[in-house]
């Protein structure tokens, strides 16, 4: 567990370098416009959808709608900014890497329909999770674990492959995933605790690039070294 904490603490500091506050700013733009854009298609709909007879029930029904859809943005992020983060993983995959080990050559970057493909899938199952996490918000005790237990095994895994296939092909990938399940997991809570946080979480790609780098980094050291 240690281990994943000096890489979560390492993290946390890199995604307020200079070069990460630039890439977060992108990401960050494109992830509220894609979000007020689907706030604004939601209203539309349930505009559609309603015919309001008064003023005063019409005010009652704007504020409910107004909480529904702050809540469901709250569930919306994750998915969103990942799909955006297929458009700079690698940039900030590189980024780690060198700060980590300057003197070895990055990775190579993944091709870009590939990169789309795995923020594409991942934002699909993100917002399957996200609505069963929705659906259970009226069960005391089981949404908060289903959340953050659901949300640690989609980002690490995620995030994982990521940073892995800029040095490894998918078999290897999928591998080195089976072999260090446990470590991925513990990796991911902290993914998925700051997935948590309202508006920090926007910058969850960044955090999560920054902290799977590192474990994959540690993990393929101790690959290396292991006694054969």
């Amino acid at each position: 567990m240690l281990p994943s904490v000096i890489d979560a603490v390492a993290a946390l500091r890199e995604m307020w370098t200079p070069p990460f506050r630039a890439v977060a700013a992108k990401i960050l733009g494109l992830t509220l416009a894609l979000v007020v854009m689907a706030a604004a298609a939601a209203h539309a709909w349930l505009s559609g959808l309603v015919t309001i007879p008064s003023p005063w029930l019409g005010m009652v029904v704007t504020i409910l709608e107004g909480l529904g859809l702050a809540v469901a943005g709250i569930f919306l992020v994750a998915p969103m900014s990942a799909l955006v983060a297929g458009f700079f993983i690698d940039d900030l995959a590189g980024l780690v890497e060198r700060d980590i080990d300057p003197a070895r050559a990055p990775g190579r970057a993944l091709p870009i329909g590939s990169a789309l493909w795995l923020s594409v899938r991942f934002a699909l199952l993100s917002l399957a999770v996200m609505i069963v996490a929705l659906a259970l918000l009226l069960v005391p005790g089981i949404n908060a674990l289903a959340f953050l237990g659901a949300n640690a095994y989609l980002s690490g895994r995620q995030y994982f492959e990521f940073a892995a296939l800029r040095f490894r092909s998918p078999e290897e990938t999928r591998a080195m995933r089976n072999a260090h399940a446990g470590t991925i997991f513990a990796a991911g809570l902290w993914i998925a605790l700051f997935l948590s946080v309202p508006i920090l979480n926007l910058l969850t790609p960044l955090f999560a690039t920054a902290l799977m780098v590192r474990v994959h980094k540690r993990l393929a050291l101790r690959q290396i070294l292991r006694p054969r």
